[in-house]
């Protein structure tokens, strides 16, 4: 990769992050019920006057349709004046304490084109090995930076309603980070240029990738789906295997603090490797987008070059 892309990411990546929220006393208070969401909330209302962004405990957990809410959630939900929710089917665990709240609700999906759960693709009825039912469409359309940019644009439109007085701010730092997210986006998209065909099969933790995998050109073949108290099955190790040696993939890809059990049984079996992405729906306050897609875009190249091309920082 050309080292003026990568400088142009990080300085993306850094202006992003530097769009932190101003302490102020509060008279709006904004709950998120994701960590993307609440990523851009909390850019978005960088220098509003009295604007507090919160978000719930839903990172605590690998599969949010086994999700419920803590009774700090409860308490956050309780003094919202604005509850962001990702939309899509995600917040099922939300929807009895939506019924009794008077907060404003913000569906960041609103006007997104989404994408079919592998699942409804690959079996019939849509229910996936464990037994849960995901719903038809795949929630995860953080993960294409385009539909992102969507994404923050209802969430500033939103806000603008909630909150016109600071209309003016959340308008200007929705351009600004929009013109950020699509400028990365073109980075990233270059740097996917040189791949090949055969560098462009992914198999991964979770079939949310499949937005990033669109976005840049890439397959995912499949994903492992390995969740807390659930392996894949051995039909479906099986599977995997055999994809990996169809394609003569070097690489799959396990979760962020997920368990890497089932990718490592699979990378003894055909020699592959196993390296690391990221769904981001979890990470620190002062966290940043950029970063977390720039590190599963670095983790791609790596993994498929065999070593380590590029470095972040």
């Amino acid at each position: 990769m050309k080292k003026t892309i990568l400088a142009a990411v990080l300085a993306l990546s850094l202006a992003l992050t530097s769009c932190g929220q101003a302490p102020a006393p509060a008279r709006l208070t904004v709950v998120c019920t994701t960590y993307p969401i609440y990523l851009f909330a909390r850019s978005l209302t960088g220098g509003a006057e009295g604007v507090t962004v919160e978000r719930l405990d839903t990172g605590s957990t690998s599969c949010l349709h086994d999700y419920t809410l803590s009774m700090g959630d409860m308490k956050k939900l309780e003094r919202a004046d604005v509850i962001a929710v990702n939309g899509a089917g995600l917040e099922e665990f939300l929807e009895d304490a939506l019924k009794t709240s008077d907060a404003q609700v913000i569906d960041c999906s609103q006007g997104i084109e989404l994408l079919e759960n592998l699942s409804h693709r690959h079996e019939e009825g849509g229910t996936d090995h464990d037994g849960h039912d995901h719903g038809h469409w795949d929630p995860h359309y953080w993960m294409d930076p385009a539909r992102a940019s969507r994404m923050m644009k209802n969430l500033e439109t939103g806000l603008s309603a909630a909150d016109p007085d600071n209309g003016p701010v959340y308008t200007q730092n929705s351009l600004t980070l929009s013109t950020l997210l699509l400028a990365w986006d073109d980075l990233a998209r270059e740097t996917f240029q040189g791949f090949g065909p055969a560098e462009r099969q992914l198999i991964t933790f979770h079939d949310g990738f499949q937005y990033f995998a669109e976005a840049y050109g890439l397959t995912l073949l499949a994903s492992i789906e390995e969740e807390a108290g659930s392996e894949a099955s051995a039909h479906e190790i099986v599977e995997i295997t055999e994809l990996v040696r169809e394609y003569d993939i070097p690489v799959i890809f396990t979760e962020v603090n997920g368990s890497s059990a089932t990718a490592d049984a699979i990378a003894r079996e055909t020699g592959c490797r196993v390296a690391v992405l990221n769904m981001m729906m979890d990470g620190p306050e002062d966290g940043s987008y950029l970063d977390g897609l720039m590190d599963n875009v670095i983790a791609v190249v790596n993994g498929y070059a065999g070593k380590e091309l590029v470095q972040q920082g």
